[in-house]
């Protein structure tokens, strides 16, 4: 039987790279997005037609309501939930000073990828650990961090605050949940090619390729982070929770 995956965020960027790469390896996947029509992701909506084990559902996961909905329709659909990614998140609508950044636009960042994601994982933390009571094989849960976790970025404050947390996530139920046999992970992207990225390109094109910020002079694709992703869906890392893999470039490396 198929694994069962659900991967916020997957319509488009990384999320949707990691959607992809799963059903290509045999996981009915369910994409969550927050447009009320599939339609209104092009590229999504058309791999979507093509590939049966791509499901869509329309959440936000900042709102109590739409994180039930998300698990409810996927357990009346399917036989449980294997795979959690937790992908979703969002950028400041303007980015400000920390010395200017408003209460709203906290709000707004954290609501997402905080709150969300806490409350998200715990809800399906729970039914994973009712699986495991029914004799199922453990689930898995993956987060996708990023390097502003614990780089500093004195004009997104709030994202960086964010991902700090999502890092703490990954530690707080890794630790919760190793009873159960329910590894947690996290993935650290660095520089990804993607819509969230496209407004700095220019910026990012000279510190890639001309100031050396990276050891590997690329950009990332999502398709190296939903690789990552796969290997730790595979179940290649058993021994192993709690557990951080940048996927980066490099970018992590402190060089002189």
């Amino acid at each position: 039987m198929a694994k069962v995956a659900v991967v916020t965020g997957g319509t488009r960027g990384i999320g949707f790279g990691i959607v992809k790469l799963l059903v290509k390896n045999s996981f009915v996947v369910y994409a969550v997005g927050t447009r009320e029509k599939e339609d209104d992701y092009p590229e999504f909506s058309t791999f979507k037609k093509n590939n049966k084990n791509c499901k869509y559902i329309c959440a936000n996961i900042h709102n109590e309501k739409d994180r039930i909905n998300i698990v409810n329709t996927v357990m009346q659909n399917e036989s449980g939930i294997d795979l959690l990614v937790n992908n979703a998140g969002v950028a400041p609508k303007e980015r400000n000073d920390i010395l200017k950044i408003t209460e709203e636009s906290m709000d707004f960042v954290l609501g997402v990828n905080l709150k969300g994601t806490f409350f998200l994982t715990q809800l399906v933390a729970n039914k994973m650990i009712e699986q495991v009571e029914k004799g199922k094989e453990p689930g898995m849960i993956v987060n996708i961090g990023s390097i502003s976790s614990d780089t500093s970025s004195v004009n997104r404050g709030e994202y960086c605050i964010s991902k700090a947390g999502v890092s703490m996530i990954t530690k707080l139920f890794a630790d919760r949940l190793a009873s159960y046999g329910i590894n947690v992970y996290e993935i650290r992207p660095g520089i990804i090619e993607s819509d969230m990225t496209s407004t700095v390109k220019e910026k990012y094109d000279d510190l890639i390729f001309n100031r050396g910020i990276l050891p590997i002079k690329r950009w990332g694709k999502p398709e190296d982070v939903a690789k990552a992703v796969l290997a730790f869906a595979l179940g290649l890392f058993p021994y192993s929770t709690g557990t951080v893999v940048d996927i980066d470039g490099g970018f992590h490396i402190k060089r002189l």
